[in-house]
Formats: structure tokens, sequence, C-alpha cells
């Protein structure tokens, strides 16, 4: 069983998400009833369009790693345990014990829920099975049993489709994408706590009308208000703030620029990219649509996507490109931090796109809340790092000399793995039982009120409805 486990990891490593998910679709299209051109044409669409998100994705994340590697060098920052960044993060956590496994229990989690009508989503992001792998693999190392880590992997497939599930209308919404959810836990944890701080800046004088957003912006300012516009002028402002240090102005203003089109060039194209992605995904949707109303009435059905497809959107990027010096500064001062910040600084823009429906594209709120998910992150990241560690040594992972532990923001910084290893190395099965229950108590609160639920996560639109209201007064003073 293990050999044919390992072969079919071996084969999603192999092809890679860019040729793995053209071929998921054309099957999934097929068996939904499109005819086989138009399967295999979106398939194809769909593959192409992640090639270029992903191109444009490694210009942002180059130009960005060299960004924070100048400012780290420039502030001579030294910390003991070492941000690895994501890529090794899901090369350890698809080594373990349990990355073995995942593919198979992602699918048939999956397939069960879906069938059983208890969630919408499919789930066609096999390759981001990795971070049900990660977490299973922590409480594999915290505990020592295989079982327990395999039941987390589970726990975690299935919490992915429910938030999945609840953030969709929000997402689909505002990012213009029908048909999609996001089944991406390391976007989706943001959700509650975007939610309650939202909620909490209504209620603040002063702070609740501070309105950032990049249509407001682009309104009063004109072209340079553009989003092309504006990632040159924070590029600008992020390679000043790297390269000063070096003294040698005409090497500063050099590099400056470059970081300025550079970024520029990702707020223009991210955009586009996942505008060829939704043209590969529409009759996929328009299968699913079919192929569900003949068999379940009105029930929907959502294609689950990576989140990549999200943070093309300017109030993703523009709060991400913020949030990254002040992820460096919270690593200078907060207190008793142990942790440099480096590889993983460039997908902050994944951390906090799912917040943007919430609080309707306010690039303040988001700032806001992003910081103090990295705040929760720092604190997180220091309790994990140490059982991230010893997962990496048992696949095999050469931990860096200068560090003394490993950790990364996705998904070493995030809470809801911090709180499933907690219960499962504390309470064991009985810990994992209580998960359960937790994931089945959001499941069934959400599906008694999903417009309520739907609603907090961003699926009316703030200014519409105000709109509406203000429409609505005068006739109701005119009845008076």
């Amino acid at each position: 069983m293990n050999d044919i486990l390992g072969q079919l990891k071996g084969v999603v490593d192999a092809l890679g998400a860019t040729v793995l998910l053209p071929i998921l679709i054309f099957v999934i299209a097929l068996v939904l009833g499109a005819k086989p051109g138009r399967a295999f044409r979106a398939g194809l669409t769909i593959g192409v369009a992640f090639v270029g998100i992903n191109l444009v994705l490694g210009l942002m994340l180059t130009t960005l790693g060299q960004v924070a590697q100048a400012i780290v060098t420039n502030t001579g920052m030294h910390r003991d345990i070492v941000d690895v960044g994501w890529p090794s993060a899901a090369a350890i956590a698809f080594g373990s014990s349990v990355g073995l496994w995942v593919i198979p229990i992602g699918i048939i989690v999956n397939v069960a829920l879906l069938f059983s009508g208890l969630t919408r989503t499919l789930n066609v992001d096999v390759w981001n099975f990795w971070h049900f792998a990660f977490v299973g693999s922590l409480i594999t190392a915290a505990t020592g049993s295989l079982g327990y880590g395999l039941i987390a992997a589970a726990l975690m497939a299935a919490l992915s489709l429910v938030l999945a599930d609840w953030t969709a209308k929000g997402v689909q919404r505002f990012y213009g994408v029908p048909g999609v959810s996001v089944p991406h836990l390391a976007s989706a944890q943001i959700v509650p706590v975007a939610i309650g701080l939202n909620w909490l800046m209504d209620r603040i004088p002063g702070v609740r009308d501070i309105r950032i957003d990049t249509e407001t912006v682009q309104r009063r300012l004109g072209v340079f208000g553009e989003p092309i516009v504006m990632g040159l002028a924070i590029g600008l402002v992020l390679g000043l703030a790297a390269y000063a240090g070096s003294g040698d102005w005409g090497a500063v203003l050099t590099r400056s620029l470059q970081t300025g089109v550079n970024l520029a060039a990702v707020m223009l194209l991210l955009p586009r990219m996942v505008k060829i992605l939704m043209e590969g995904l529409i009759p996929v949707s328009e299968a699913a649509r079919s192929f569900v109303q003949k068999r379940a009435g009105d029930r929907e059905i959502h294609v689950g996507l990576d989140s990549a497809i999200l943070i093309g959107h300017p109030a993703a990027i523009a709060s991400s490109l913020i949030l990254v010096p002040v992820a460096i500064l919270l690593s200078l001062i907060l207190p008793g931090n142990r942790i440099i910040l480096f590889a993983d600084l460039a997908v902050i823009p994944f951390v906090v796109a799912m917040a943007a429906p919430i609080v309707n594209g306010n690039v303040f709120r988001m700032v806001v809340i992003g910081t103090v998910t990295l705040i929760l992150g720092f604190y997180v990241g220091m309790a994990l790092s140490p059982l991230m560690t010893a997962t990496a040594q048992a696949s095999g992972f050469a931990i860096p000399p200068e560090a003394s532990a490993i950790t990364s923001v996705v998904d070493g910084f995030l809470y809801i793995p911090y709180l499933v290893i907690e219960a499962a190395e504390g309470l064991g099965l009985l810990g994992l039982g209580l998960v359960l229950l937790a994931i089945l108590a959001l499941l069934f609160a959400y599906r008694a009120a999903p417009r309520a639920f739907e609603k907090l996560a961003g699926a009316d639109d703030p200014a519409e409805a105000s709109s509406v209201s203000d429409r609505a007064a005068p006739s109701v003073a005119a009845r008076r």
C-alpha cells in the first residue's frame, strides 16, 4: 500500500500543480457532462492561467525577497528561529509519514461530504493538500502516533471545505469569481479574526470613518490612483527604505525604480491572469450547475481553487505591500520574539486576501487585521517551531546552520494548526474528538443560518445596502 501511495505522491510531485490541475479539470468537466472539446479547452486554459499567475507571483516574490533581505541586513537583525518559507514547509509536510496518505484522505473526505450534501465545494486544488499534511505531521511529532496525525489531516480537510462554503459568496461577490470557493487553510484562517476586528472597528469613533480603498483613491487621484501607478509608488517607497542604507544613491535610485516597475507589473498583470482563469472555469461551472440541478434541484457546487486567484486584486496587493515593512518592524519590537522573517514575507497577500470581502476592500482595515494576525503569528510560530524542526529533521530536511529552529508564515504562524495540535498533544484522541465537534458545530450553525454567516464573511456589499437605504428614505418621508 505504501508503494502505491508513494507512486501517487511521486506523480503529483512530478507533474506539479500547473499540469495536474488541467488534467483534473478536464476529467471533472467530462464527468459533469461537458463536451470533450470544451472540457479540454477549459482545463488547458486554467493550466495556462496558473502558469501566468505563477510567473507574476514569482516576480513579486523575488522583488519582495530582495527588499526584505536588504531591510534585514540594514537593521542588523539576528534571531535563532529562521523563516524557511512555505516551499520548505510543503516539502516537509509531503515528506512526512502523513504526507504519503494525505492525497487519498483529502479526496475521500471531499467526496464523502460533497455527496452527503453537507458541503458544496469540489476541491480540485490537490497540491495544497500539503496544508492538511502539515498539521498531521506536527501532531505525529507531538504525540508519536501516525493515527492521530492522519485523523488530524482528515479533520483539516473537512474544516477547509466548511470554511470554503462559508466564504464562497463573499469571495465571489468581491473578487468577481462566480462558481469558485477557496478551501485554502492559510487564507481562510483569517476570516474569524477579520470578522471580530471589523466589528470592533465599526464601534470605535474616528476609526470607523477611515475608508481607504483603491476605487476611492483612483476616483480622487485619477491616473495617479490607478493600480499600476500605486504599484510603482509603493515599490519606490519600499525600494528607498530597503536600499538607502548602501549610500550609493545611483544604485539606490536604480534598484528602487526596478522595484517600483516590477510591482507595477504585478498590479497590472495578476488581475489579467485571473480573467484568463475565469474564462476556463466558466464551462466547468456551467456543467456543474447543470449536473447538480438534474440531481439535486437548486443545490450549488463551488469549484475549490488556490487563493492565488484572489491576490491580484489591488486591495490585496496594496495592503500586503504595506504589511511587509510592518512585519519586519514587528520582528524587531515584539517582546520575546526569536523569529527572523525572510522567505515568507512575500506570501502575506495569501494571508490577508480573505479579509478583503469582509471589510469591502478597505486597505486601512486590512492592514490593521493583517498586523494583529502577524502579531499572533509570531507567538504561534515560536510555540510550533520545535515541532516543525523535529518534523523537518525526520523528513530529512536540512536545518540552516545558523538556526536553532525553523518556522514559516505558511503554515507555522497559523492559530488553527496550533489549537488542533494543542488539543491532540494535551488530550490525545479526546482532543481530536473535540476538534471534530467544533467543526460539526460550525458546519451545522452555518447550514442553519447560511445568509447570516455569509453576510459576516462579506457576501453583501455595504455600499449597495447603504444606497438602497438612502433611496428608500425619501419614499418613507413622503408617505408621512
